[in-house]
């Protein structure tokens, strides 16, 4: 019996042959994620193609780096080792890296985050904030070496000048970005004399851009209300001093007999509405002595009222003749009388010395 060997024994040195085999020690293997159901913290699937199938591990701390979900039927590329399980006698692959296959794991994740955060509302139009007509003074949060905050302050300057703009320096990539964003975010909000908040800095790869991406800075720009924290503000002030102009008016109207002062007012206008009918009718008077004045002096230089009370007119062509120095001997002249007109030639023509 001493030949045989306990099934404890021969999986110990199967496990054994496992992690010394330098081939088993570090695999990479392409495969299809079959039979997955998100579990809380590690996660247990099979990785299948055409011809076989293996089981599959990724442990928590892994699974929270690997940066994008896994899905039933995704093809990914994996790095890790082979192990046998001792209990069961059964070998998986317990996985180090992965990333999907054909597309990189950034961009993935981010389409399957935009997903996400568009479910949840995240870019509803309702949530949108619309921008200050006039600002005062802008936070920029941006690294303070970078261009972006010189090409900033050189376009703000340029287009608004006499704006402030207060610089929140800020890690833009690598570790620990994200947080920092956040911070400084969070930091802005915090003060009441900010108008408008840019956050952003310059060109990249989507892996110098991708702390611009993760979801905990969405999320505190989403929570950001600066324009609204602003407003309210505002609008507090705004209505305090209202509130205030109105009490003194209010103060004001009291120690003031309304009802005497309107009497007053109603008294002076009856006056005045009096004198005005005075000072009409009294005009109106005048100006009809003047007129019947006038009219009568136009009715004495009335032609047919001079010839009729006797006198004759003497017109030389039409038009009356009031000295003989316009008359000369053998003229032809009309004279006008009350009853008719005479047709005379002038014989002789006397001067009357004055």
């Amino acid at each position: 019996m001493s030949d045989y060997l306990s099934v404890t024994s021969l999986t110990k040195y199967l496990k054994m042959k496992f992690d010394r085999d330098p081939y088993l020690e570090r695999v990479y293997l392409t495969g299809q994620v079959s039979n997955y159901r998100r579990r809380p913290s590690h996660q247990y699937f099979s990785l299948k193609d055409e011809g076989a199938v293996i089981q599959a591990t990724i442990w928590a701390g892994v699974f929270k780096k690997i940066g994008f979900d896994l899905e039933e039927g995704m093809k990914i590329n994996v790095v890790g080792r082979v192990q046998i399980y001792e209990p069961s006698g059964s070998y998986s692959l317990i996985i180090e890296k992965a990333e999907p296959d054909g597309i990189g794991a950034l961009a993935l994740q981010f389409e399957q985050l935009r997903k996400k955060l568009t479910a949840e509302g995240y870019f509803d139009d309702r949530h949108k904030q619309p921008l200050p007509n006039f600002v005062k003074k802008i936070g920029v949060i941006t690294s303070p070496s970078g261009a972006v905050i010189r090409d900033i302050i050189t376009t703000v300057s340029r287009r608004f000048p006499g704006v402030e703009i207060l610089l929140f320096p800020t890690k833009v990539q690598g570790d620990g970005a994200a947080q920092e964003i956040v911070e400084n975010i969070q930091k802005a909000n915090q003060r009441e004399d900010l108008d408008l908040l840019i956050v952003g800095r310059g060109g990249g790869s989507i892996e110098d851009l991708w702390a611009f991406n993760e979801e905990i800075v969405v999320q505190s720009i989403f929570e950001s209300r600066l324009l609204t924290t602003r407003l309210e503000t505002f609008m507090s002030q705004d209505f305090e001093r209202k509130q205030k102009s109105a009490e003194f008016l209010r103060q004001r109207l009291h120690g003031l007999n309304l009802s005497t002062r309107v009497k007053n007012y109603q008294d002076r206008r009856e006056s005045l509405q009096r004198l005005l009918v005075t000072t009409t009718k009294n005009t109106i008077n005048g100006n009809r002595v003047r007129l019947e004045k006038a009219q009568d002096a136009l009715l004495s230089l009335d032609t047919s009222r001079i010839v009729a009370r006797g006198y004759a007119i003497v017109n030389k062509n039409d038009k009356p003749l009031t000295t003989i120095k316009d008359i000369t001997e053998g003229e032809q002249l009309t004279i006008q009388m009350r009853d008719g007109q005479l047709e005379v030639e002038v014989k002789n023509v006397n001067e009357k010395n004055i």
